[in-house]
């Protein structure tokens, strides 16, 4: 896959669902595919809206864009607040 192929990365407007309501964030997704497990392995961040506030380390939840969807799972906030969000599979891109 070269460098600019839209299935390694994607930045704009997701849905995170969690297990109690869906929250409408930003997020900077890329992936590649692992020769050494044979997946893709797709990660990136999610946008500090607010609306995962209550949202803690470790949880799973689905990520929406308007290419598909793909459970993931949350855990360490940066500095800015934003999760880490990362998955293994048919990415949501």
């Amino acid at each position: 896959m070269s460098r600019h192929d839209p299935r390694e990365a994607y930045d704009g407007p997701a849905i995170v669902r969690t297990p109690d309501a869906e929250h409408e964030v930003a997020v900077t997704l890329r992936g590649a595919f692992s020769p050494l497990d044979g997946h893709f392995h797709w990660y990136g961040r999610v946008s500090d809206s607010g609306a995962l506030a209550a949202v803690r380390s470790g949880a799973t939840v689905t990520v929406r864009t308007e290419h598909g969807e793909a459970a993931a799972r949350l855990s360490d906030k940066d500095p800015w607040g934003r999760f880490r969000v990362a998955g293994t599979g048919t990415p949501p891109f």
